[in-house]
């Protein structure tokens, strides 16, 4: 069963001045962006049901907001099948999947569904309304928007990261105070249900399998990403590394004299940016780019205080300062925004030195695409891996990484098929297999992991999985992680 995308509930609803008067509207799921949206729709006269399998104290208490403002809450499983008689548009949280029965339901009665993006697209002021700089990837996104945030921040602009991190879009698209431009951060999950948006300039960074389970096959995965090259104005984005991200700019439907622009860590050809020695070079938007660049920073500009750079991290600059060049920002506010910017916690972050092997938490790496990228800043490793690997094959992951290898420790509910793929592809490698799933393992994990690493050898949380088999989220783990290193660390006195 598939959706009709030229099926609209009402003409013209297009922004958020238009009627939405008397539209019988269904929200599925009341998180942050079922919430928004529910209120953003009663405010302008929709007649809003809310349904939502789970029931919290957060959820009842936005059930009782949203209560006063007449909306129709519906708490429970048994309300999340089929949409109430009546319903002209299903607006659905990113985690419901089209395969979900009330999903399949809306589909088999022609309605339309349209996800938290597409509501927010069409929620934008009529006139003067925030231009998107929009960003996907399998990995990378969250860095690559909040960089882009910082240089056009740099450049004076008020802008936000939003979407997929930061300001949930609804709040940014209609904020009281208007951005300048948003940096919007998209999952396959939002690209999904999208089909209105045309941003001035737009990137993925890459792409590699990953939620098979939701999208049904790498196929759709790749087709839902590429939905956020369509109707693009001024640029496409795409990763020179990746030939399957440049192909997806030449299926992309775009707007006439859109440009395809590449980012390489390489030397950059024209229309490119890249790297010439230790020069982030703009050779794309420049006057006669066939025989100049612009210079954008150097790699110390991205180092700040660790002692060194990851390649896709460079990448991840590439991409934020090509999207920023796009929309006419200056090579100085690219440098400035780029210097001040810090990553988040759990990437690559450096704890502490111990006996002169470095601990790297890379928590955030919860695939195998971003476990590689983790494992090859690095030229010997000692891998903490394991998790809940949600289907996806670690077979070539660890016949690319073997030789950087010196042991590994495994954690998790999948760790048995990691150390499968590791007695095929690196059967010399020693592996200590950890059983244990209570939170507190960490503290063996450090331990084992310290007694196979030798001087120069950097001990990699990097999972290659999901955490939610023993924890909270990715950020609880490397939490658990960086206090084990840190115990560790008193254990054998103290920071060298």
């Amino acid at each position: 069963m598939t959706f009709d995308p030229s099926y609209e509930p009402r003409e013209g609803l297009t922004h958020r001045d238009a009627d939405w008067s008397g539209i019988n509207v269904l929200v599925v799921g009341l998180g942050v962006s079922g919430f928004a949206a529910a209120d953003a729709l009663a405010e302008r006269g929709a007649r809003v049901t809310v349904v939502s399998r789970d029931t919290t104290d957060v959820i009842n208490e936005r059930a009782t907001i949203l209560g006063i403002l007449d909306v129709d809450v519906r708490l429970g499983p048994e309300h999340v099948v089929e949409p109430p008689p009546g319903t002209e548009l299903v607006v659905t949280s990113p985690g419901v999947p089209p395969h979900d029965p009330l999903m399949l339901a809306a589909a088999s009665a022609g309605t339309p569904v349209w996800g938290e993006v597409e509501l927010a697209w069409r929620m934008r002021a009529r006139e003067g309304a925030a231009p998107w700089l929009t960003v996907t990837g399998t990995n990378g996104k969250t860095t690559t928007v909040n960089m882009l945030a910082s240089i056009l921040r740099a450049a004076g602009l008020r802008a936000t990261s939003a979407g997929n991190v930061g300001t949930p879009l609804l709040e940014a698209v209609l904020h009281p105070e208007p951005y300048d431009v948003l940096a919007v951060e998209l999952s396959s999950f939002q690209l999904h249900w999208q089909r209105s948006i045309s941003a001035v300039a737009s990137a993925v960074l890459n792409v590699a399998p990953d939620h098979i389970d939701w999208h049904g096959s790498y196929a759709e995965y790749l087709r839902a990403k590429g939905k956020i090259y369509e109707n693009t104005h001024l640029a496409c984005i795409y990763n020179v590394a990746d030939i399957q991200t440049e192909q997806l700019v030449m299926e992309a439907n775009v707007v006439e004299g859109c440009r395809a622009v590449g980012f390489t860590t390489g030397i950059p050809a024209p229309s490119m940016v890249g790297i010439v020695e230790d020069v982030l070079a703009d050779r794309a938007f420049v006057e006669q780019r066939q025989r100049s660049a612009a210079e954008l920073c150097t790699l110390a500009d991205l180092q700040g205080d660790a002692p060194s750079v990851a390649p896709h991290y460079v990448a991840n600059a590439l991409a934020a300062a090509a999207l920023a060049r796009a929309y006419g920002v200056g090579p100085i506010a690219v440098r400035d925004g780029l210097r001040a910017f810090r990553p988040d916690r759990h990437r690559i972050a450096e704890i502490a030195t111990v006996g002169g092997v470095r601990f790297v938490n890379d928590s955030k790496a919860t695939n195998p695409h971003a476990a590689a990228a983790a494992i090859r800043s690095f030229d010997s490793v000692v891998w903490v891996a394991g998790g809940l690997l949600k289907g996806a094959d670690v077979d070539s992951l660890v016949e690319e990484m073997a030789s950087r290898l010196r042991g590994v420790v495994l954690i998790g509910a999948d760790r048995a098929q990691i150390a499968l793929a590791l007695s095929r592809h690196a059967p010399d490698v020693p592996v200590v297999d950890v059983s244990e799933t209570d939170t507190g393992v960490m503290d063996r994990v450090v331990r084992e992991a310290a007694r196979l690493a030798q001087p120069g050898d950097v001990v990699l949380l990097a999972p290659a999985a999901a955490s939610m088999d023993m924890f909270t989220n990715y950020g609880a783990r490397g939490d658990a992680f960086e206090e084990a290193v840190r115990r560790h660390l008193e254990a054998h006195g103290g920071p060298e």
